[in-house]
């Protein structure tokens, strides 16, 4: 019999209201985004200060012990619990986490918002992925398609748009929109949907993950382990990422809005259907 996980419920606000003024010297009511600190134990150890929104905390966790390779499966954990009274999230695994000390011993910071880390071996886990082939057709995506995925998140509701400051990442199957998930760091975004894959039993063969952060290696890298092969961004890829993404065979698109994007690479996943040139 599957074992089952025990996660606890603790969402919090996503915005604050404070009183600010405007350009005209105005005073007026207006949101802003509830960051919040959340410490991750696991199994009474210390591990990490997440900042975050706390939309789903317990999800954010369990995502994060993935994407980190801490864990090798969903099963590997018995219960999250968290409590914003404390500030915190106390993981309890099954069997404990094999070498916890070394997986832990070397990290990279790296540029994400509120600074996202890596553990070192993730860069040597890369031979290990494995995505898609071009040609099945579930792993393709089409220009049409890529227009639907953007006019889903213009249409989407957010706290960006009530408050501003945060990111957002989402998950596709072709045009329709399966989760979306918002933060104050990409990172921590990424991680929440990996969490939520994890939990219900999501392959990522035939999905698409947007964002609206930058494409730095992180997020190539952590989307890659998703097994998704098709990553989209309202942002641009900054060099390593895009190095990335064509080693690891990733179709790569950036500065993505309405009807305007630059594929950066994995043209051979891309049906285009070229726009009309606009006259001049």
């Amino acid at each position: 019999m599957k074992p089952t996980l025990r996660l606890t419920s603790a969402s919090a606000p996503l915005t604050h209201e404070i009183s600010a003024r405007d350009e005209f010297g105005a005073t007026r009511r207006i949101s802003i985004p509830a960051e919040r600190a959340l410490t991750v134990f696991v199994d009474k150890r210390e591990l990490v200060t997440l900042m975050t929104l706390g939309a789903a905390p317990e999800l954010l966790v369990l995502g994060y012990l993935r994407n980190q390779r801490l864990v090798d499966s969903v099963d590997d954990v018995d219960s999250i619990t968290v409590a914003w009274d404390v500030a915190a999230a106390a993981v309890k695994t099954r069997a404990g986490i094999e070498r916890f000390d070394e997986k832990t011993a070397k990290r990279v910071v790296t540029t994400g918002c509120g600074q996202g880390t890596v553990f070192g071996d993730m860069m040597s886990d890369l031979g290990s992925i494995r995505l898609p082939d071009p040609g099945d057709p579930a792993a393709r995506i089409s220009q049409r398609t890529l227009y639907g995925l953007l006019n889903a998140m213009r249409l989407q509701e957010s706290t960006y748009k009530s408050a501003g400051s945060v990111h957002g990442c989402a998950l596709f199957r072709q045009d329709e929109l399966l989760t979306f998930v918002e933060d104050v760091g990409r990172h921590n975004a990424i991680d929440t949907i990996a969490g939520w894959m994890w939990l219900n039993d999501v392959a990522g063969s035939d999905k698409i993950f947007y964002t609206t952060g930058r494409l730095t290696s992180e997020m190539v890298i952590k989307a890659a382990q998703m097994g998704v092969p098709v990553i989209v961004s309202r942002s641009g890829a900054t060099q390593m990422g895009h190095e990335l993404a064509e080693r690891l065979g990733l179709t790569l698109f950036g500065r993505a809005m309405n009807r305007h994007f630059i594929c950066y690479c994995g043209f051979d996943r891309f049906d285009a259907e070229p726009e009309r040139p606009r006259p001049a």
